[in-house]
């Protein structure tokens, strides 16, 4: 299994976004060009992530993303599948079966390991939020700096 480049980038954009005080957002193109994605690219992304209700895109001028919970509610897991959705990390091809001659029923050892392994990787994503990976990067001062210099303030009249 690869997991794509998107989720790594999702994770950062959601911490980035996580770091936004009251009121502001930041734009997808100051975000794109701060984790080193394409613009284009990093767009599917974050349609994704709204799509998924983990952030929202305030239109206009000075619109951007922002998140649409808190980061202690927005878990990796949450992540995973916004990007990758929601599939088995492991499919058996029947290997062992085609060696002994069992085609009418699979006969695959390495399917409950697989398994189990997946269930506790899974478990490991959801245990783990945004907070938690928050609270490292709150020590960046120099990416504070860069949101701080990157966010754009939102009027009353706008989410």
């Amino acid at each position: 299994m690869q997991i794509k480049n998107g989720f790594e980038q999702s994770v950062y954009a959601i911490c980035l976004l996580s770091m936004l005080p009251a009121k502001s957002v930041l734009p997808g193109e100051a975000i794109s060009n701060q984790i080193g994605a394409s613009p284009t690219y990093f767009q599917k992304i974050l349609r994704k992530l709204a799509d998924s209700d983990l952030i929202t895109s305030v239109p206009g001028k000075k619109g951007g993303f922002k998140l649409k919970k808190t980061p202690s509610e927005i878990r990796i897991y949450d992540i995973f599948l916004a990007i990758e959705g929601q599939q088995a990390l492991y499919y058996s091809n029947n290997v062992l079966g085609e060696m002994i001659h069992k085609k009418d029923k699979e006969a695959c050892v390495l399917s409950d390991l697989m398994e189990r392994a997946e269930t506790s990787w899974i478990t490991v994503l959801k245990s783990e939020t945004i907070s938690t990976l928050f609270t490292e990067l709150h020590k960046e001062k120099d990416l504070q700096d860069w949101v701080n210099q990157n966010l754009v303030q939102q009027t009353n009249n706008q989410n």
